[in-house]
């Protein structure tokens, strides 16, 4: 007889996280892809490299869990048990390691959150909704114009022992302020290590204005990795930042989590690969409210449509032909 398995899938509008885990919490296969514009092929890759990670012999996946911008795209492609936003799954996930944590401090590619728990439970969270420039995607964008793989900017930024100061309140004036600084001759060491701290000063200053960031705090998501980032952020509360392993996979862990505690069960199918997935937007026009509503189609059958405000949509959804 098969073991049970549990898949989350976490799709975001820059990377796309996958992971299997047992019921003991222990990764059997992962992924961190990605997104490049088209969800629907990442997910279809990330199946593949997971699949070809995981012991079907062995196991079997009985409850997939989705998280992540397109979460609910992606739980009608992969007949999801759980979709779940970021928040529940990225609290879940870290508490599931680290159960007595207070702050969870989160950057991706363009966003960025946080959350605070008590007692393992989410009582309060903001997102970042109007700048990147405490995100990852900033910081990629600056290691292109310093020639320095954003993979080693960590390691640059602790060369430095006078970082620049880089005006940080949006992208547009740090990259103007950047620019200067290198005109004046200031060094990569020290610019780098100055682009870290304006990540961080952004990020307190928007995403974690006016929250209470008490011990332990784990940070994670794909800026976690920079370790530049992580003692800037050390810095700025006086108190040790904890970085896991799988930060970075952490939406997907809580997904996987959530999906194993469900009550519902289905046995995945990796064979999506082959599978033709397509979207259309549907206007309902049966009322004053328009709604529009987003259809999913697997092989040219509908098979999930969302958007809708009453039951009329779900009828228009189910009479509209597939482009």
């Amino acid at each position: 007889m098969k073991k049970e398995a549990y898949l989350g899938v976490d799709v975001g509008s820059i990377s796309t996280k996958g992971v299997i885990m047992d019921g003991d919490k222990n990764l059997l296969a992962s992924a961190y892809i990605w997104t490049e514009g088209d969800p629907i092929g990442a997910v279809k890759r990330l199946i593949e490299k997971l699949g070809a990670q995981f012991d079907r012999n062995a196991w079997q996946v009985v409850a997939t869990g989705t998280t992540g911008s397109a979460r609910k795209l992606v739980g009608a492609m992969l007949g999801a048990t759980v979709v779940k936003n970021e928040i529940t799954a990225h609290a879940v996930g870290t508490t599931a390691y680290h159960p007595d944590v207070r702050t969870i401090l989160e950057i991706g590619g363009q966003d960025s959150k946080i959350i605070l728990l008590e007692n393992g439970i989410a009582i309060d969270y903001a997102m970042n909704t109007l700048c990147a420039a405490g995100t990852g995607a900033f910081l990629s964008s600056q290691s292109r114009r310093l020639g320095i793989p954003v993979e080693d900017m960590g390691a640059v930024a602790l060369k430095s022992a006078h970082p620049t100061h880089i005006a940080a309140r949006c992208t547009v004036f740090a990259e103007s302020d950047l620019v200067h600084k290198i005109q004046m001759g200031h060094t990569k060491e020290d610019i780098v290590a100055g682009l870290c701290e304006a990540v961080v000063g952004n990020y307190l200053n928007n995403v974690g204005k006016g929250k209470r960031i008490q011990e332990p705090i784990v940070f994670q998501g794909g800026v976690s990795k920079n370790i530049g980032v992580v003692k800037a952020f050390e810095r700025a509360l006086g108190a040790p930042v904890i970085v896991d392993e799988n930060g970075h996979l952490m939406g997907a862990i809580g997904a996987a989590i959530l999906a194993k505690h469900h009550d519902a069960r289905k046995v995945f199918d990796f064979g999506i690969e082959n599978v033709a997935f397509k979207t259309r937007e549907v206007i309902c026009g049966q009322c004053p409210n328009r709604c529009e509503i987003i259809c999913v189609y697997r092989d040219g059958k509908l098979i999930d449509n969302w958007g809708n405000r009453c039951e009329k949509g779900d009828i228009t959804a189910r009479q509209a032909k597939h482009a």
